[in-house]
């Protein structure tokens, strides 16, 4: 068989259209679903390293070596066009939010593109934004102009992270109808898992173009931009959309309606959806279960280390002063607890997102709330008696419970509105997430410091505001309480969803669905598994063996 004959037999026959276009996308009899989710994986794998960028702060903050006395003090305006003063900590920080902001924004923005496009186009343009970023943002440090770190890493990076979040999730919906939660779970974990795998590799490459007097962070940047391009180029080229009314071999759609009270039969458009009732009750679902998970994310190494010091290396009085080998032992102690973190947040969202498959999406959010709730208000306890080891699990228990509020949404909002605009419905919803993410940490950090300027002792300083993120979860749990079904009005009628599937090419494919991607794993399947796998199962050991120090 000639490769153009095989080419066609890929993507339904149709060779006419061009290489990016998503109807040569459209999976042939030899495809296998499960090739999906590692396509998935190799794009959020690599904006995954977004967690992870706090491995550059420091390294970036020290740039020019003897900087003159002049540069205290220096503020954001100054600091943007300087090539002589170094950058504060602070100052650089500020990429995390843009990225955050950009994400939610350009995920809004381009949703509804995205649905039309397919998965490889915007797999493939999210590759170059998030790479193309990153070697931007590597040139503005190693030309020390910060406003160009800005405009590489911050804004073009953020909006191939946007692009590169929701990718996926529509396409993982329709090849996973039976399995909604685990197929957006695999690739959602891969997001919170890519600071295990970019974060060791950012270091290996500083300590690799690190010179005398050098940080070989401007290298490093260039470098893991090019590794990203290629392998979300390569990950978004793999993706293949099933064609229109493709099901999983001997499935079928549950027919029990008061089993499924929650799962809608049809499809709800976008410019509905984002309207109603429903979609603003689970923005608020996810806004306020992100906003108490950064809480514990943003200050848990400080507070593991304000509530329990001396404790942690085994002495009696937690408020003793420390020798330099007892601080460095507490240091690495909780380094050890960012560590859990990581793996909490990353392997969680596949285990919540599966079991959300077992008991729904509603009820899974029931357990987030109601847990949380228990392990928010237990942290002031655990660390009033000094327990340690519980103080960690809870943290444990609310990072997974964190990590799984994201990957269990999008499955959330296909059994509200449909599967068939719900990567668009998706992209709008994670204006929630850009919301928690900038809202949510200067109240926090705004609440520690009133507590600290009051005279509140460093290990009490956390009680109230721990306080506060459960009481943001009982509002979180009225919220999702008040989901309801949309109403069969407010969903797409047959004229509708015709001029939606021909927007999007899925009506002149349809022949296809009864023989399309029956075919078997094969070594294919076992070396793209391998392809993901490896590199996560790699970060998966450097973050346990960090996790050791606690122990």
């Amino acid at each position: 068989m000639s490769g153009i004959n095989q080419a066609a037999l890929e993507t339904g026959g149709n060779t006419s259209a061009g290489f990016f276009s998503r109807e040569r996308t459209v999976a042939g009899p030899n495809f296998n679903r499960w090739l999906v989710p590692t396509a998935a994986l190799a794009i959020h794998l690599c904006i995954g390293m977004a967690y992870g960028f706090s491995v550059f702060w420091l390294p970036m903050s020290q740039q020019i070596v003897d900087a003159p006395a002049s540069c205290s003090n220096l503020g954001l305006l100054q600091a943007l066009t300087t090539t002589s003063c170094n950058w504060s900590v602070a100052q650089v920080t500020y990429v995390f939010g843009i990225f955050i902001a950009m994400l939610g924004v350009s995920a809004a923005i381009w949703g509804a593109w995205l649905e039309h496009a397919g998965p490889r186009k915007a797999g493939c343009i999210a590759a170059l934004c998030w790479g193309g970023g990153l070697i931007v943002g590597g040139i503005g440090v190693m030309q020390h102009q910060l406003w160009l770190v800005y405009l590489g890493c911050g804004v073009l990076g953020g909006i191939g992270q946007g692009l590169g979040y929701i990718t996926p999730v529509s396409t993982l919906i329709k090849w996973f109808p039976d399995r909604r939660g685990m197929a957006t779970g695999f690739a959602i974990m891969g997001y919170g898992g890519g600071a295990m795998v970019g974060a060791p590799l950012a270091v290996v490459l500083m300590n690799h173009y690190s010179t005398d007097g050098g940080t070989g962070v401007a290298m490093t940047l260039i470098t893991m931009g090019v590794i990203y391009a290629i392998v979300m180029a390569c990950g978004a080229i793999g993706f293949r959309v099933p064609p229109n009314g493709w099901k999983p071999a001997g499935w079928t759609a549950p027919k029990d309606a008061k089993a499924n009270t929650m799962i809608t039969q049809g499809h709800v458009h976008l410019n509905t959806a984002w309207k109603t009732r429903q979609f603003w009750l689970i923005w608020g679902v996810l806004f306020l279960n992100v906003t108490a998970g950064i809480a514990v994310i943003s200050m848990a190494s400080p507070m593991l280390q304000d509530v329990f010091g001396g404790a942690l290396v085994g002495l009696a009085d937690r408020s003793a002063a420390l020798s330099e080998a007892q601080q460095a032992a507490v240091v690495a102690a909780a380094a050890g607890l960012v560590g859990l973190i990581s793996l909490f947040n990353s392997v969680g969202r596949l285990f919540w997102a599966s079991l959300s498959d077992k008991i729904g999406r509603k009820n899974t959010y029931y357990c987030f709330f109601a847990i949380g709730i228990v392990m928010y208000c237990l942290l002031p306890m655990w660390g009033h008696l000094g327990m340690a080891g519980l103080f960690v699990i809870s943290i444990c228990v609310i990072l997974s419970m964190y990590g799984g509020g994201f990957a269990t949404v999008p499955a959330y909002l296909a059994d509200i509105f449909g599967t068939q605009m719900v990567g668009a419905i998706h992209g709008r919803l994670l204006t929630a997430w850009t919301a928690a993410g900038l809202v949510g940490p200067l109240i926090i950090a705004a609440l520690r410091q009133a507590q600290l300027d009051a005279g509140v002792e460093p290990s009490l300083v956390y009680d109230r505001t721990l306080y506060i993120m459960a009481g943001l979860l009982f509002l979180g749990l009225i919220c999702n309480s008040l989901v309801k079904p949309v109403k069969p009005e407010q969903q797409m009628s047959e004229e509708e969803l015709a001029r939606e599937r021909s927007l999007q090419k899925e009506d002149t494919v349809s022949s296809n669905a009864e023989t399309a991607a029956r075919g078997s794993f094969g070594i294919g399947g076992v070396l793209a598994w391998l392809g993901v796998g490896v590199p996560f199962l790699i970060g998966l050991y450097i973050a346990l063996a960090k996790a050791a120090a606690l122990f």
